[in-house]
């Protein structure tokens, strides 16, 4: 099974979550703000999982979490400040 590097995972990452973005604000922010989270959780039951019982997941896998949760959190960011705070579903009309 090819490894993807930490370079190709956040390229990837910020491509696919720009273009959810892109085409949807409402659902590309709502990605931005739940996926970080999720994966913080995940992130946590896995450690303490390890500490528990020893499973050999390489270090290789806390990093990608880790890029999994700044990423999206990257991505809505430079959208907000892109658009200045002015998220369309945000304003009432």
């Amino acid at each position: 099974m090819p490894r993807i590097s930490y370079l190709e995972s956040i390229l990837i990452q910020l491509v696919l979550y720009s273009i959810v973005w892109l085409i949807d604000e409402f659902v590309g922010s709502l990605l931005c703000i739940l996926i970080p989270p999720i994966a913080l959780v995940t992130l946590i039951i896995s450690g303490i999982i390890e500490r528990i019982e020893k499973s050999n997941i390489p270090k290789s896998y806390y990093i990608h979490m880790l890029l999994i949760m700044i990423c999206p959190l990257v991505v809505g960011v430079a959208f907000f400040v892109l658009y200045k705070g002015q998220l369309e579903w945000i304003i009432t009309k």
